[in-house]
């Protein structure tokens, strides 16, 4: 009775999209923005000590705030040392066992602080951790829906 007043509108969140589809356009949002500042040592720092070399994508940083963006707002009260944790992987050691490693802190670090002067998270005093703030929610959801246009244009595309 009421569907004929109001169009059909899809409702759409960062969890309804893929998660690889979803880091990219909000790495290519923060790159278009240009709030993120980018320090002289992103061309030779690792990401880790396990890493041998330096990323090869020169965007690379705007592809991690993106994912630890993401992090955040799918699980709230994460830290930098769980971070570590997470981008961290194994540490090849030759005839020696492999080892797990963290992943760098400075860049996470760096990566949550330009995020958070953003305004798209904020710090959690009172347990730790970090947050999504309104703002931060209103982007992703955003960013979220445009993405999920962009797959349903390509859907059509395809049938056709």
């Amino acid at each position: 009775m009421y569907a004929e007043h109001f169009p059909k509108q899809t409702v759409c969140g960062v969890r309804d999209v893929p998660c690889g589809k979803f880091i990219e356009s909000f790495a290519k949002h923060l790159k278009v923005q240009g709030q993120m500042e980018i320090p002289a040592w992103v061309d030779h720092v690792k990401t880790g000590r396990c890493k041998e070399l330096a990323p090869y994508d020169p965007d690379w940083l705007y592809v991690r705030a993106a994912s630890l963006a993401r992090k955040v707002y799918v699980r709230k009260g994460t830290g930098v040392g769980a971070f570590e944790k997470v981008y961290g992987r194994k540490q090849r050691r030759g005839v020696q066992r492999n080892t797990s490693s963290t992943a760098s802190g400075k860049v996470i670090r760096f990566c949550l602080q330009q995020l958070e002067e953003m305004g798209f998270i904020g710090t959690d005093e009172q347990n730790g951790g970090r947050f999504m703030t309104s703002e931060g929610n209103r982007e992703f959801d955003l960013i979220a829906k445009r993405v999920s246009d962009e797959m349903a244009g390509d859907d059509e595309e395809d049938d056709e």
